[in-house]
């Protein structure tokens, strides 16, 4: 087995349906929050009984199931951890993230059974704080996203071989320090805090610059009004993996729990497609497919980029249906297809299914129209259980 094929493929799971997705396009592990504690405040999360559900559909497929517990905590947040930490301990939860002090200890008293992986919130950029960490009996580190290879790399060299490390491949990328920014809880109110999960994402809004004695507004750039100086460009990583391998990362990260199923399981599966050996060439066109900022490989390189004019999100293709079944028909194949997004008669689709090329499916024979309908789609191969239909 290769370097780059022995790397942990861990994927974000918004919800229920994004977990479905993350198993089935290839994902090692997943990673999901419940209600509380999680740095995704306003994703779907999972209830108590979903939590349970969980972890028992992915360990039955062999994926592993990573709770984010990574907010900074009050008192009254420790006070509710005890009683959840032993439910999660029962359940089977394989790891908890997390980067308060007084949470981890929580964790190895109460949840004794849960690997310890500390956030990227920490800040860990030295094999000595890592070494910290490790002391209080965490398993894996979730590096500093402003690490480059080469720090990485030396990170590693220095540090026991048991202590695994795990760096964001793919993703948003925001202008803080790992993650820990105020600017939101400063212009909107402590309940809008990024620390606590609830980011307005205000680097991501359109600034311009005021003179005050005279009261004039200039753009950034000239001509432009208004720039987003402070909005990061996203973080692709699927060409650099072998560099990551022979750094020494044990793990790699799609970033995106606030992200729905369409964007799980087209950058699941294409990671998961290069960690088994394709070239990366073959998947990049697929990674501008899902709704993107511009990419660039943020401080791996040493080379980070901000994202200053108009240009936001942009995707190439649109998730139009999820497979619910499928059976032969003679020589061809008739799916249940559950539609999301219309598709019109003569509209040609693509099919994403894990361990193949992008399909190509053809004209629909008919419109696909009602959200939620299921309809009978004519296939010339055989679809399985949660591929997806794109146009």
């Amino acid at each position: 087995m290769s370097d780059v094929a022995r790397m942990e493929l861990l994927a974000p799971a918004q919800g229920p349906e994004q977990l479905e997705m993350a198993i089935h396009f290839g994902a090692d592990a997943v990673y999901l929050a419940a209600p509380r504690w999680g740095m995704r405040a306003g994703a779907r999360n999972f209830a108590p009984d979903e939590l349970a559900h969980a972890v028992e559909r992915a360990h039955a497929q062999g994926v592993s199931v990573h709770l984010t517990l990574n907010t900074v905590m009050r008192d009254e947040d420790i006070d509710e951890l005890p009683a959840f930490l032993g439910s999660i301990d029962e359940l089977g939860v394989d790891a908890a993230i997390v980067a308060d002090l007084g949470a981890m200890a929580l964790v190895r008293r109460h949840a004794p059974h849960v690997e310890l992986h500390v956030s990227t919130q920490a800040s860990v950029m030295s094999a000595v704080a890592a070494e910290q960490y490790a002391l209080l009996g965490a398993r894996r580190i979730v590096l500093a996203r402003e690490m480059t290879l080469t720090q990485i790399a030396e990170l590693r060299r220095r540090l026991t071989r048991e202590v695994e490390l795990e760096v964001f491949a793919h993703g948003s990328m925001c202008v803080a320090y790992s993650g820990r920014c105020l600017l939101s809880a400063d212009l909107m109110g402590p309940a809008r805090s990024a620390t606590r999960g609830a980011c307005a994402q205000p680097c991501r809004w359109a600034w311009e610059l005021a003179e005050e004695r005279s009261g004039a507004r200039l753009g950034i750039e000239a001509g432009e009004g208004a720039s987003y100086l402070l909005s990061s460009n996203d973080l692709c990583l699927i060409g650099h993996l072998g560099q990551l391998a022979e750094a020494g990362v044990d793990a790699i990260k799609i970033e995106g729990r606030s992200k729905g199923s369409y964007y799980t399981a087209c950058v699941t599966n294409a990671y998961r497609h290069v960690l088994d050996g394709e070239p990366a060439e073959a998947w990049t066109s697929e990674l501008d497919a899902v709704s993107h900022r511009p990419y660039s490989t943020g401080f791996l390189l040493g080379e980070p980029t901000q994202n200053p004019g108009r240009v936001d999100y942009a995707r190439d293709r649109v998730m139009v249906g999820v497979v619910r079944g499928c059976e032969r028909a003679g020589d061809r194949w008739m799916a249940q297809v559950e539609c999301r997004n219309r598709a019109d008669e003569g509209a040609e689709l693509v099919v994403l299914s894990p361990g193949h090329a992008v399909r190509r499916l053809g004209p629909c024979t008919r419109s696909l129209v009602r959200n939620g309908e299921t309809y009978t789609v004519d296939a010339p191969f055989e679809l399985a259980e949660w591929d997806l239909l794109c146009l």
